[in-house]
């Protein structure tokens, strides 16, 4: 299978070094239909992976005093490059987020299901949902949203490195994805052409509590941070908006045959993974 990949950024590197030589990095700025359809003509690729998205430095309040810019990102090069691939014949899969809801679902293990309707807040999370109720009209699309990405190589986009440089951390439940689950299951989803919403998350939800545990455990006995609420967070001015806090069913990726492992083994298995990947660092540094 070769696989084209929109968005240069963290995921897209990520997958394109996982897949080497049956993925290409596309270089490629789409202002327009146009752009995106050269480029699928030029590689004639049999999926294509879009990774673009605007998520903001430090983060994601960035989007809410950069509205324009976050709607381009998240919302119109998807719709643009779903029109390509449409003309093109070429499954298109797109990276959505499960930051669209907030709190808990209304069935009774509190879980969003992938076609319940979001309540999303900031202009992040209104951007990413806009794109999923256009994409999910379109046959030959897939939308596969994750939730706080957790790798095993240090970075400023990885949940571990994140979470363990912030003085003060909030410990809440989250559905979570990690990186190499993830991976595999993108490229299974590619390859059975599978249309519609998945939630790519790992089966189980994860507190902050339990990383941190564990980075203390495996990684820097010497951490320590200071435990807070989500009220405290806004009232201290450390975030713009409330963040998304939310448990996700993954059980429409497993009815079609593709497997994450559970949250429980995957975590310790990655963050095992970065503690020798943070030793090189060390000693190379």
């Amino acid at each position: 299978m070769k696989i084209l990949i929109f968005g240069k950024g963290f995921i897209g590197k990520r997958c394109k070094d996982a897949w080497g030589d049956q993925a290409i990095l596309s270089d490629a700025r789409v202002n327009s239909k146009e752009d995106a359809l050269a480029e699928i003509l030029k590689h004639q690729p049999d999926a294509v992976l879009n990774c673009v998205g605007s998520t903001g430095k430090p983060n994601v309040d960035w989007c809410d005093s950069h509205q324009l810019e976050t709607v381009h990102g998240n919302t119109l090069v998807p719709i643009l490059l779903a029109e390509a691939c449409a003309e093109a014949n070429v499954y298109f899969l797109h990276m959505g987020s499960g930051c669209i809801f907030y709190g808990d679902s209304t069935h009774p293990d509190k879980a969003w299901r992938e076609h319940d309707f979001g309540n999303p807040l900031p202009t992040y999370s209104r951007t990413k949902y806009a794109t999923d109720l256009v994409l999910s009209t379109l046959p030959n699309v897939g939308i596969a949203r994750i939730r706080m990405p957790i790798d095993h190589i240090p970075g400023e986009r990885d949940l571990i490195t994140k979470i363990a440089k912030y003085p003060k951390v909030i410990d809440v439940e989250n559905s979570v994805t990690i990186i190499d689950d993830m991976i595999d299951a993108f490229y299974k989803l590619m390859e059975k052409k599978a249309e519609g919403i998945f939630h790519v998350t790992n089966p189980g939800t994860m507190r902050h509590r339990e990383l941190i545990a564990l980075y203390e455990e495996l990684v820097d006995p010497d951490h320590t941070n200071e435990w807070i609420t989500n009220e405290e967070l806004l009232a201290q001015g450390l975030v713009v908006k409330g963040r998304s806090n939310n448990f996700l069913d993954s059980s429409r990726l497993l009815a079609i045959g593709i497997v994450m492992r559970p949250i429980g083994v995957a975590l310790r298995d990655t963050m095992e993974k970065y503690a020798r990947n943070v030793g090189k660092v060390g000693k190379n540094g």
